[in-house]
């Protein structure tokens, strides 16, 4: 089922003002129901080719398992919805690639990528992230995020030796302790969220998150939600007034109608006995 009237999507990615080039990739397909946003990380443009080769795949392997599957349902033996199979899968697989990309081309030696993705169905949506990038929720005018980074402060804070106060002056922010492409596997953070009508969710690499305090998201999105592309372009501003120290990417949904999955046929006959 096509989600195309139920959500709107809207990106923004922007290169800020210290980096030479963008090394973030951001992909979307309103019909599979799939955001997916990537910030790599290596020397020359290898940080480029590893969030690209994460976004292309992600996108493709997810958009075809959508077109030849039904994702309602769950897999007996683990309890994941299918959804999350495809959606962590088609990051293992992407891992794979840059994995052996880096190790078969010497100008791609070190290169990695964080990844959020989020991907929707059912009136739910499933979350996968490996690294720092982001997942924030608006819901009711409060924002909430969904992902914790995968990094050295993180780890820091979860143990108590920083607050969350003390967190953001660190200076140690950007040290990843998960990443696609470091390592032939990787450990892909998955959970579920129930979707409602009126939901905003924001991915962002740190770009945006290091320069801008959440309260400055919460109201950028309060105050300009009615036009997502305004809301995609501010927040990018916002980071670039701040210093513009890194990339700065954003990807934008909005729920605009309920998206409950369509039933087969043996499962409607069964409901109307019933």
């Amino acid at each position: 089922m096509s989600l195309t009237g139920k959500l709107s999507f809207v990106g923004e990615s922007d290169t800020g003002k210290v980096r030479e080039h963008n090394e973030d990739t951001i992909a979307y397909d309103i019909d599979a129901g799939l955001v997916v946003l990537a910030d790599g990380m290596g020397g020359y443009n290898a940080g480029e080719v590893a969030s690209g080769i994460a976004g292309k795949t992600i996108l493709n392997l997810v958009r075809e398992s959508v077109e030849r599957e039904d994702l309602a349902s769950s897999d007996a033996a683990t309890g994941m919805s299918r959804r999350s199979i495809v959606l962590r899968d088609a990051i293992l697989r992407a891992n794979k690639i840059i994995f052996q990309t880096a190790k078969s081309q010497p100008h791609c030696e070190g290169m990695g990528t964080t990844v959020v993705a989020a991907l929707f169905h059912n009136n739910r949506m499933t979350i996968a992230h490996v690294g720092d990038s982001r997942l924030y929720r608006v819901r009711d005018g409060k924002l909430e995020r969904l992902t914790l980074d995968h990094s050295l402060l993180q780890e820091l804070i979860d143990r108590g030796f920083y607050s969350p106060e003390e967190a953001a002056r660190a200076a140690n922010k950007n040290y990843v302790t998960r990443a696609l492409g470091v390592e032939p596997q990787v450990d892909v953070e998955l959970h579920e969220e129930v979707v409602h009508k009126g939901d905003y969710f924001l991915l962002c690499s740190d770009g945006l998150s290091d320069m801008v305090e959440d309260a400055d998201i919460l109201l950028t999105l309060n105050t300009f939600g009615a036009n997502l592309a305004t809301v995609a372009k501010q927040l990018v501003q916002l980071a670039n007034d701040n210093g513009g120290r890194d990339n700065i990417s954003v990807l934008c949904a909005h729920v605009t109608d309920t998206f409950p999955a369509r039933r087969n046929l043996v499962e409607r006959l069964l409901r109307w006995f019933s």
